[in-house]
């Protein structure tokens, strides 16, 4: 008997060994995740990553970086990704996808709570935030000097705000939704981008102070009062406003158009297993809330819901998600070379 008990204490002390093994592999692990930089990375770093950590045993190293930036490491560590997970713009992450550099994704029940807007066809991404391009303002320099809100994309023509205006590059997601829309409204649009350079060329540029990709070098812009106009998203507007500034977001008369924020496993990730779970951790109620609250990510999940005070300023619901406009990826990811070396010797020269 006592024979028996002691093989039993040894096996229980094995299994315990093995287990306090793989506890301690585990929490060796690193997961390196490339995301946005800003407000956005800052709720990352508060409210997602450390109930991920501490649910998975499991170390996150922040890489940020805009969208641009992200997908070129991506390709310059081809054969050898050091990413584990992606996130990127919605352009850029169709990009990502036709370079094969996203893994399927693994079925999990929180896929199943999604709306439609979040699943993108290949399989291999999802959409996990949804923010609206439009029109944020400095109210308090506009009640000041007794101009009107701005209601249409034409406005940021106005010779009032001349060295003013802050516009992103078209390399990244909002200044091309600018450069779009530009076209759309003088007869083109993404098979005839030939009129927003001719817009932007002739009448906006002469307001812009800067073409602008940096999300912090964007709101110190405004904080210094250097810019008083800009094309921004509604989650870094309202960002922006949660600081005390009076920053006040808008959607032109003719339609504010719909940025889809995506993660993916990378393909090849010495992390794979952990890299699907902090996707589905990032589509879970708890991150969703906190990416809505903290980051003006409007919640993909149909589950989330919202007191109606934070609510305001992002896509919320199946309503104001659908009132967005999309546009047209496949074209303008065949064109956004030639486009953005255009864009760099006509327009930001």
């Amino acid at each position: 008997m006592r024979s028996v008990m002691c093989g039993l204490m040894a096996t229980a002390a094995l299994w315990c060994g093995m287990a306090a093994v793989q506890t301690a592999q585990a929490q060796d692990k690193t997961l390196y995740v490339a995301a946005y930089g800003g407000s956005f990375e800052q709720t990352m770093r508060k409210d997602i990553i450390p109930a991920f950590e501490k649910a998975n045993g499991v170390k996150v190293e922040y890489v940020a970086g805009n969208s641009t930036d992200n997908l070129a490491k991506l390709q310059a560590q081809k054969g050898n990704q050091q990413i584990d997970v992606v996130i990127l713009d919605d352009g850029p992450m169709y990009q990502a996808v036709a370079l094969n550099f996203c893994a399927d994704l693994d079925k999990a029940p929180v896929y199943d709570q999604l709306y439609d807007l979040a699943k993108m066809p290949s399989g291999k991404a999802i959409n996990f935030g949804a923010v609206g391009t439009g029109i944020v303002y400095n109210k308090a320099w506009f009640d000041e000097n007794k101009i009107p809100a701005p209601t249409s994309w034409k406005d940021i023509e106005d010779p009032r705000f001349k060295k003013k205006l802050v516009v992103p590059p078209i390399n990244n997601s909002y200044g091309l939704h600018a450069l779009v829309m530009m076209a759309r409204l003088d007869g083109g649009g993404e098979t005839n981008i030939e009129p927003g350079f001719k817009e932007f060329k002739d009448k906006i540029n002469p307001n812009v102070l800067a073409y602008e990709p940096s999300p912090g070098k964007m709101t110190e812009l405004f904080q210094s009062n250097q810019a008083v106009i800009a094309i921004w998203g509604s989650g870094r507007a309202k960002a922006l406003a949660d600081t005390g500034f009076p920053a006040t977001f808008t959607y032109p008369k003719e339609g504010g158009i719909v940025l889809g924020s995506a993660a993916c496993q990378v393909a090849g990730s010495k992390n794979a297993p952990e890299a699907q779970k902090f996707i589905q951790h990032m589509l879970g109620v708890e991150a969703q809330t906190a990416l809505a609250v903290s980051a003006g990510f409007g919640p993909v999940n149909k589950t989330v819901e919202l007191p109606a005070d934070k609510q305001a300023g992002i896509p919320y619901g199946p309503e104001q998600v659908g009132k967005l406009l999309v546009v047209d990826w496949d074209t303008i990811n065949k064109n956004r070379e030639v486009w953005n070396k255009r864009w760099t010797r006509e327009i930001e020269r």
